[in-house]
C-alpha cells in the first residue's frame, strides 16, 4: 500500500502567518467599527463629480430671455420670495398656461435665498439633477443587483448632451424637480415591492403626487411601474394595485389640459393640422433615438418643417413598428429590451405633439426621462454580449463617457447668455425663425439695432406670418427713422393677427409719431381691449386722446394707468393736468403732490402744483 509522505513545506520562525482569523458577526457590526467604502459608494462619488464637473460652469451663466422672465425675473410673485400670498398664488394660478405649484415654490425659495443671482439659481438645477442621478443608480442597483450596468445608465442620464437643456435652462426647473420625485417614487416603490406594506405604498403614492405638482409629465409613471413589475421585479402585472396612481395621473392630466386651454397654449387644428401632428410624432420618436446615439445639432428651438413629411414619417413609422415587434418577441429571453423600449415610447407620449402646446416640433428637454428607458435597454444588451470581454467593456465605457463629457461641456457653454444661445441655434437649425427673433431682441438690448433689424428680416422671410417678428421689426424701423416702412410692417402684423395686442400697441405708437393721434387712439383702444392690464397701452391711449382734446376720456385712461402702476410719475402728472382742465383742482393737486413726492426734482410737476394751488386760492377768494 502506498504511503503518504509528509509535507516538506516548513514555516519559518519569526514570520507572521498570512492566515487571519475571521471576524464574528457581532465583531464586524460592533459599535465604532469602521467599514471601508464599497464600490457602490465610489460609483456614487464618481456620478456626483461628473455632474458637478460638467455643470459647475453655470455659476457664471446669466438669465436668458426665453421663459426666464416669465418664471423668475419679471414675475413679481416669485421675486418676492416665500410669502403667504405667494403660496396661495402658486396653488391657484394657471400662469403661463401651467399648474405646477411646487415648481413655483422652488423658484420663490431661490429668490428668498439668493435674490436674482442667476448663478446660484442655476446651481439649484444642477443639485437637483445630481440627486436624481444618485437616486436612479440606487434604484436600479436595488432592483436589478447589477452594479456596473446601473452605474452606466445613471452616468448616461447624468452627462448626456440631450439633457443639457433641462439642467442649464433655469426655466426648466420643473424638469429637474419633477425628475427627482420620479426617482424617489421608484425608490419608494422598490421598497414596497420588496416588503409590501401600507406605509411604503402610501410613501410611493405621496412622492408621485408631489412630482405631479412639479410637472404633469409624470402622468405616465404608473405604466412604467407596471413595466418594472415584469422586469426586473418579476411581480407580474398588478393593475389593481396601481389604480390610485392612475387616478392621480388622470386628475393631473385634466388640470394640465384646463390650464393649457385657459392660457391659450394649445394649438388649434387650423394652426397645426392633425395629419402634420401624426407625421411629426412618428419622425420625432425616431429622431430622439438617433440623437441619443449621435447628439449633434442640438438647439433651444426646432421649428415645424414647411416641407412634406409623409415619406420620412412612413419610414419612421415602419422602423418603430419593427423595433416594437422585435423587442416583444425577445421578451422571454431578454425582457429588459421591451421594458426599456416601452419606457421610452410611453413616457414620451404626452409631449410627442398630438396635443400641441407651443410652436416647437420637438425639444431636447422632452427626452429627460424617456431616454432612461433607451439607456436601460442598450446598456443591458451590450453587457450581455460583452460579458466575457472585460477589457473591451471597459474601453467602450471609457469611450462613451469621454464623448458624452466633451459634448455636454460644449453644449452647456451655449447657455451662458442670450447671444451665445441663439447664435448657436440659428447656426445648427436652418430657418430657425424664433431663434432669429430672440437673437434680434438680445442684439437690440446691447444697442446693436441694425444687426437686430437684419435678424428680424430673416425671421420674416422664413415665416412671413410670424406676427411678433413683424411687430418688433416695425418698432425698430420706426426708431431708426423709417416710419413708412415701419407702418407697413405693423399694418401687415395687425392684418395677419387682429387679436395681437402688442401689434396694435406698436402700430399706435408709430401713428402717434406720424402726427395721427386719432388713428393712434383707435389702435391703443384695441390694445387695451385685448389686454386690459397693459398700463403702457392705457397711458399712450391717454396721450392720444389728450392730443385730440378728449380730456374726459384721457383722464380716465391716465387714471387706469395709475391704478395699474401707482409709482408712474408721468401718468400722475398727466392725470393732474387733465383733472385741472376739467376744473377738478383738488384732485389735480393730489396727483401733482404725489408726482412731486415720487420725483422731487420733477420741475414741471412743481410748477403745475403751484399753479393749481394758486387757482384754488383765487377761486376761494371769489
Amino acid at each position: 500500500m502506498a504511503s503518504f509522505s509528509r509535507s516538506k513545506r516548513k514555516f519559518r520562525l519569526g514570520q507572521p502567518s498570512k492566515i487571519r482569523p475571521k471576524r464574528l458577526p457581532h465583531e464586524r457590526n460592533r459599535p465604532g467599527a469602521v467599514r471601508k467604502p464599497g464600490l457602490d459608494f465610489w460609483i456614487r462619488v464618481g456620478l456626483l463629480v461628473a455632474v458637478l464637473a460638467m455643470y459647475g460652469q453655470v455659476r457664471s451663466h446669466a438669465f436668458v430671455s426665453f421663459d426666464d422672465p416669465i418664471y423668475v425675473t419679471e414675475n413679481p410673485q416669485v421675486r418676492s420670495g416665500l410669502t403667504w400670498s405667494g403660496l396661495v398664488w402658486a396653488f391657484t394660478t394657471f400662469h403661463d398656461s401651467n399648474w405646477f405649484p411646487l415648481t413655483w415654490l422652488s423658484h420663490m425659495l431661490d429668490c428668498q435665498l439668493f435674490g436674482l443671482d442667476s448663478g446660484w439659481q442655476h446651481l439649484t438645477n444642477v443639485w437637483l439633477h445630481a440627486l436624481s442621478t444618485l437616486v436612479l443608480f440606487v434604484v436600479l442597483r436595488r432592483m436589478t443587483g447589477a452594479r456596473w450596468r446601473s452605474g452606466m445608465v445613471a452616468l448616461l442620464f447624468a452627462v448626456h448632451p440631450l439633457h443639457v437643456e433641462s439642467v442649464a435652462w433655469l426655466a426648466e426647473r420643473k424638469d429637474v424637480l419633477s425628475a427627482l420625485f420620479w426617482m424617489l417614487t421608484l425608490w419608494a416603490y422598490a421598497g414596497y415591492a420588496a416588503r409590501p406594506g401600507r406605509a411604503r405604498y402610501a410613501l410611493a403614492l405621496f412622492l408621485f403626487c408631489l412630482g405631479l405638482m412639479a410637472k404633469p409629465m409624470l402622468v405616465t409613471l404608473p405604466v412604467v411601474l407596471l413595466l418594472l413589475d415584469l422586469w426586473p421585479l418579476g411581480r407580474g402585472v398588478r393593475i389593481l394595485e396601481k389604480l390610485p396612481f392612475f387616478a392621480a395621473s388622470l386628475a393631473s392630466s385634466m388640470v394640465a389640459y384646463i390650464s393649457h386651454q385657459t392660457g391659450g397654449a394649445v394649438a388649434s387644428f387650423e394652426m397645426v393640422p392633425l395629419a402634420i401632428r401624426f407625421e411629426n410624432a412618428l419622425i420625432t420618436y425616431a429622431v430622439y433615438v438617433l440623437q441619443s446615439f449621435w447628439p449633434s445639432h442640438l438647439a433651444v428651438f426646432y421649428p415645424y418643417s414647411l416641407q412634406s413629411l409623409v415619406v420620412p414619417a412612413i419610414f419612421a413609422g415602419v422602423a418603430l413598428c419593427v423595433v416594437t415587434v422585435l423587442v416583444v418577441l425577445a421578451f422571454p429571453r431578454r425582457p429588459y429590451l421591451a421594458v426599456g423600449w416601452f419606457w421610452y415610447v410611453v413616457t414620451l407620449a404626452p409631449v410627442i405633439g398630438l396635443i400641441q402646446t407651443g410652436s416647437q416640433s420637438r425639444a431636447d428637454r422632452y427626452t429627460y426621462i424617456p431616454t432612461i428607458g433607451l439607456s436601460l435597454a442598450v446598456v443591458w444588451e451590450i453587457a450581455e454580449h460583452l460579458q466575457p470581454w472585460l477589457r473591451f467593456r471597459v474601453a467602450l465605457t471609457a469611450a462613451v463617457t469621454a464623448a458624452c463629457l466633451t459634448l455636454t461641456w460644449l453644449q452647456v457653454q451655449y447657455w451662458r447668455d442670450d447671444i451665445s444661445l441663439y447664435q448657436h441655434a440659428v447656426a445648427v437649425v436652418p430657418d430657425n425663425y424664433l431663434a432669429y427673433f430672440n437673437l434680434a431682441s438680445a442684439l437690440d438690448a446691447q444697442g446693436k439695432t441694425d444687426e437686430a433689424i437684419a435678424q428680424l428680416r430673416k425671421a420674416v422671410r422664413v415665416r412671413p406670418y410670424y406676427v411678433p417678428a413683424r411687430a418688433e421689426l416695425g418698432q425698430l424701423l420706426a426708431r431708426q427713422g423709417h416710419p413708412d416702412e415701419a407702418l407697413s410692417e405693423l399694418q401687415t402684423a395687425v392684418r395677419l393677427r387682429p387679436d395681437d395686442s402688442v401689434a396694435h400697441f406698436r402700430l399706435g405708437s408709430v401713428l402717434g409719431t406720424l402726427g395721427r393721434p386719432g388713428d393712434a387712439a383707435a389702435e391703443f383702444s384695441q390694445a387695451v381691449r385685448l389686454q386690459p392690464e397693459n398700463a403702457d397701452a392705457h397711458y399712450n391711449l391717454g396721450i392720444a386722446l389728450a392730443q385730440e382734446d378728449r380730456v374726459q376720456e384721457a383722464a380716465r385712461e391716465f387714471g387706469a394707468t395709475v391704478r395699474l402702476r401707482p409709482d408712474d410719475v408721468n401718468a400722475r402728472f398727466n392725470l393732474g393736468i387733465s383733472l385741472a382742465r376739467l376744473g377738478k383742482l383738488e384732485d389735480a393737486i393730489v396727483q401733482f403732490s404725489e408726482a412731486v413726492r415720487l420725483k422731487p426734482d420733477f420741475a414741471d410737476a412743481h410748477r403745475a402744483l403751484e399753479q393749481a394751488i394758486s387757482l384754488r386760492e383765487s377761486s376761494a377768494k371769489q
